[in-house]
């Protein structure tokens, strides 16, 4: 009991293990995978270039904020106010360090997008080549499945379709016709041939005498001798001249 129970486990994990190995299932599953990644891929890019936007914007701010304290801190200097113009030239020199940063993450942050495009368009390819390689892939396995299928009904049609009741039906027939033809000879033989000939001798003398009877009647040939009783076609006598 156990080993027939092990036995159809076995035979049912066979089964979900053969259905799962379907290399047809898993190219299908491949490509969707594949196609999963760029939505993916295309929000992390996203990312990376939303922080080059704000870089970039926060560049152009600085940039602003610099041109704006150079301007304040000359106005300081002609308005006699080095006080003020020292500390706007404070500020200046803090907003010139926090550009400078700025920059430097800005050209990395630029290298990483473009690093980011370049991965991407790498990936687009491979992607379309191994989802073409697995369509065609896909298409040669149909073809072959269908083949399989197509042999195995054939093999089953000569094994146990027309192939196994044809040579069959065609002695059954030839028999059959062999059985008539001998049949048809036994009877020929018990007819008696000699019967038959004198019954169509007998058929061409009634015949010749029905001819004969015309001749007369049409004037054709000579009318039998006198005294003797005449016959028409129809069995009646003839009748006498006046």
């Amino acid at each position: 009991m156990f080993r027939r129970l092990s036995r159809m486990f076995r035979s049912f994990f066979g089964f979900f293990i053969s259905v799962a190995e379907n290399p047809e299932l898993i190219l299908e599953q491949n490509i969707r995978d594949m196609n999963d990644q760029v939505p993916r891929m295309n929000e992390s890019i996203a990312m990376v270039k939303a922080n080059v936007t704000l870089l970039e914007r926060e560049e152009a701010k600085y940039k602003t904020d610099m041109a704006e304290l150079v301007s304040k801190v000359k106005a300081s200097i002609q308005a006699g106010r080095d006080d003020l113009a020292g500390s706007f030239a404070t500020r200046l020199e803090q907003t010139r360090g926090a550009l400078a940063r700025t920059q430097g993450q800005l050209t990395t942050a630029r290298a990483a997008f473009d690093k980011a495009m370049a991965v991407k368009q790498a990936f687009l390819r491979e992607k379309e080549r191994k989802t073409q390689e697995a369509l065609n892939a896909i298409r040669d396995y149909r073809r072959g499945q269908w083949e399989k299928k197509v042999a195995d009904s054939m093999e089953q049609f000569q094994v146990a379709g027309v192939s196994e009741t044809h040579d069959e039906m065609v002695r059954k027939i030839e028999e059959m016709t062999a059985v008539n033809e001998a049949r048809m000879e036994m009877a020929m033989g018990n007819v008696d041939q000699q019967a038959v000939k004198i019954d169509e001798e007998a058929e061409k003398l009634r015949a010749g005498e029905l001819v004969k009877q015309f001749k007369m009647e049409m004037g054709l040939a000579p009318q039998p001798s006198a005294g003797s009783a005449e016959k028409t076609i129809g069995g009646k006598e003839a009748q006498p001249t006046e």
